[in-house]
């Protein structure tokens, strides 16, 4: 028996732009658009009734969703470094008033609970910022009243999440420059090193250096769990998880990397349950066919600056007999250098490696790039909202 093979060969680049007659790869790879489209409004001072101003607090409501899990991982990556209180959640909280800014940011402008959050907040002083379309519900609440930042770049619904976190970002810097700005990359050099990224996940790079291509491989005919080192690291890995599903219909586990280790003794046993006679020793997939197990692969998802030791953390997972393995998701130092700015006349070359946040913005489009890819491995028609005309890779 011969070992079944992907309908789509991932280095044939024209049957990988026929067979995305949705747009999803380039869907994709808009994050670097998305992210300069932020930038190019915030140098048109969409922002600028928050020069100046020292809030109490700023509170971040989020729709469920891409709007969510930017706001957990900008809270989780700079939350504790700020000046001021950074609060998440899914409605306004009763405190809130003129001392305070709102940043509501949603994919749905007829969602009531994003229309009545801009509504309440108003009418209680606060400043307000809405990062959704302008249009339905919110634009009859926020009109003249709120600053709105609507999309300018048309992507699917699952590829939002870097939009949602530049807009975090700018407000963030905007209210405390001091603290938060030496922290974070220019939103204009940051979309320059996500188009690095989409440039080497696209589909005329080979499999060999195409990081997106190489995760997609990696994570065919497995059981995946994405594991996150840092609390930033698990909100990525569990948007990670919701594109997999949505993008490739892939259902992944999502897990802080300390529960993935704990549980690695049941994954192996879950794995080999229906085939106790297994030996990966004795079993060729090329003549035997796949192995009759639920081979687990664990991603773990980490902007560690510490690169060996974020590796020491899949040591644990080389002692599974075969069923159980794991990859290290990260971003290599010389990506991160080709993005840098040269440093200004009397500064300080920069360190090596990003910041933690630019390497999670890095890592989150390389993931989505994968689960394109996973979902073309099969060959699939794409469906797509009629709305989307973002075009092909």
């Amino acid at each position: 028996m011969i070992a079944g093979t992907p309908v789509l060969d991932l280095d044939d680049v024209a049957s990988l732009e026929a067979a995305d007659s949705g747009g999803t790869l380039r869907s994709a790879a808009s994050a670097g658009a998305q992210v300069r489209a932020t930038a190019a409004a915030i140098d048109e001072d969409i922002l600028r009734r928050l020069t100046g101003m020292r809030p109490r607090s700023l509170v971040m409501v989020s729709g469920s969703g891409r709007a969510a899990r930017a706001a957990g991982i900008l809270i989780a990556a700079l939350g504790d470094r700020a000046n001021l209180p950074v609060v998440p959640a899914t409605t306004i909280p009763p405190w809130v008033g003129p001392l305070d800014v709102v940043l509501v940011a949603g994919d749905d402008a007829g969602d009531p609970r994003l229309a009545e959050a801009v509504d309440r907040a108003l009418r209680r002083g606060a400043e307000v910022v809405v990062a959704a379309p302008d249009e339905g519900p919110l634009r009859a609440v926020a009109a003249g009243r709120a600053t709105v930042l609507p999309p300018r770049v048309p992507v699917l619904d699952h590829n939002r999440m870097l939009r949602f976190l530049a807009v975090g970002t700018a407000v963030l810097t905007a209210l405390d420059p001091g603290r938060i700005a030496p922290l974070v990359p220019d939103l204009d050099s940051l979309a320059d090193l996500l188009d690095a990224e989409a440039l080497r996940g696209g589909p005329q790079n080979e499999s060999f250096h195409n990081p997106a291509k190489t995760l997609a491989t990696r994570m065919r005919e497995r059981r995946i769990v994405l594991a996150g080192d840092s609390p930033a690291a698990i909100e990525l890995a569990e948007h990670a998880a919701e594109v997999l599903l949505a993008t490739a219909g892939q259902i992944v586990a999502s897990a802080d990397l300390a529960e993935a280790v704990a549980a690695h003794a049941r994954m192996v046993e879950a794995a080999g349950v229906d085939a106790p006679g297994y030996d990966p020793l004795f079993h060729d997939e090329q003549l035997d066919g796949p192995a009759p197990v639920d081979k687990v692969r664990v991603f773990v998802v980490t902007a560690d600056a510490d690169q060996v030791a974020a590796r020491r953390r899949l040591a644990v997972f080389g002692a599974g007999q075969g069923l159980v393995d794991a990859d290290l998701v990260n971003v290599d130092v010389e990506i991160m250098g080709a993005g840098s700015p040269a440093p200004a006349e009397g500064q300080a070359a920069p360190a090596g490696r990003g910041g933690e946040l630019e390497q999670l913005a890095v890592l989150a489009l390389r993931l989505e790039m994968a689960a394109a890819y996973l979902r073309l491995l099969g060959s699939r028609p794409a469906t797509t909202p009629g709305h989307y005309d973002g075009g092909h890779y």
